[in-house]
This record gives C-alpha cells, structure tokens and sequence, in this order.
C-alpha cells in the first residue's frame, strides 16, 4: 500500500494506492496551514479504508518546487513515517505530477508548459512533450520572462492568463496522480530532497559588526 502526499501548493492533499489505482484521496479545505492540516488528513486517509500504517510498504512525497515552509512539513513527515515503518520513501517533482495528470487525463497533445505560483509575483515552470518527459530543468522566473502560446498546465495560467492565454488541466498537484505516477513509472522518482529553487525568505540574522 502506497502513501502519497503534496504540500508544495497552498492545499495539502493524501491518497492511499494499493498498486492497481488509488483507493482514496483527500486535500484540505483550509489553505497555508500545512502543519496543521497534514497528520490529520493522513490519519483520516488511513481510517476511511481500514488500513493500519503498518500495512505501508512506501511513501510517496512531492518534492516541489515550492515554499520552504510547505515543503518541509511534507517532506518530514514522509522521511519519519519512512524511518519508522522501514519503508522506501520516493520523492518527485511536483511540476511532474501535473504533467502525467495533464497527459493521463487528455487535457495535453503536444508539447506544453507546467507553471505554478511562485508567488513574489513569479512562477514555478518547466517544459513537457507530449508523453509528459520533462524537456527543461524546473526554474523559477517572471511569467513574461517564459511567455508562451503552447498549452499552460497549472495554477500559474490561472494567475497570469494574459501571458498563459492557453490553460488546460490541472491547477495543483494531486496526491492521487502522485500515486499513479510512482505506481506506473509516469514520472521520475528521486530522493525526498526538497526543490527550493531560491532561498527561504526567513534567514538567520548576520553578525553585528565589531565596533571600531
């Protein structure tokens, strides 16, 4: 049974697999509470099917790119679970979850764009074929700076419709597609490193200078 679950967006969402499809999936109806929201959901997952944890044989995380805070709720509890349960622990790129939605779903033909929000009047982006592979490094970038007519998949279309005319599919990642791309190899499978792509805006204060 594999658990899977996203908090790069501004909703947390769990899913249940058992190998053949996803058996359940829940996101929150609150927004930026990650922390708040995560164990719950997962716990609520689990009892709505009868599953104990300890009948988990792996973890499934998205691994952004998105805000430190949100990625590191998620990213910790899929490594503690791991590390509890003695199960492997698979992290994925967000972006890509939404490209094997776009495609798996219908919503994408050809080559197209995945761009979320970034927020600071930004976006996470990277580009797709048409079978979902990943053709650019995800980056993070003004919408003007990655202007595009091709098919935009994401909450960035939504955000930025004059530079993204062409939205299609999905706007934030699914747990539940984060389960079929692990279970189906519909995308790449990595470590739980979190993807930042720039640094947290909380840092730690620099030392005052000497005193002459």
């Amino acid at each position: 049974m594999l658990l899977a679950l996203d908090t790069s967006s501004p909703q947390v969402c769990v899913a249940l697999a058992d190998g053949a499809d996803v058996v359940t999936e829940l996101v929150s109806e609150q927004t930026l509470k990650h922390g708040e929201q995560l164990a719950p959901l997962v716990a609520r997952a689990l009892a709505s099917t009868g599953i104990d944890r300890r009948d988990l044989t792996a973890v499934a995380v998205g691994v952004g790119p998105g805000p430190f805070t949100g990625l590191r709720v998620g990213l910790v509890t899929a490594r503690t679970l791991g590390f509890v349960l003695q199960v492997p622990v698979h992290g994925v790129c967000s972006l890509d979850v939404l490209a094997a939605e776009a495609v798996g779903t219908g919503a994408v033909s050809s080559t197209f764009l995945v761009a979320t929000d970034a927020r600071r009047k930004e976006v996470y982006w990277a580009t797709y074929d048409e079978a979902g592979a990943r053709l650019t490094e995800p980056a993070v970038d003004r919408p003007l700076d990655v202007e595009t007519e091709h098919p935009v998949v994401g909450e960035g279309a939504v955000l930025y419709p004059m530079v993204f005319p062409s939205r299609v599919g999905p706007l934030r990642p699914s747990a539940g597609w984060l389960a079929r791309a692990v279970a189906g190899g519909l995308a790449r499978v990595g470590e739980p490193e979190p993807m930042y792509l720039r640094r947290p805006d909380a840092v730690a204060p620099s030392r005052p200078k000497a005193v002459s």
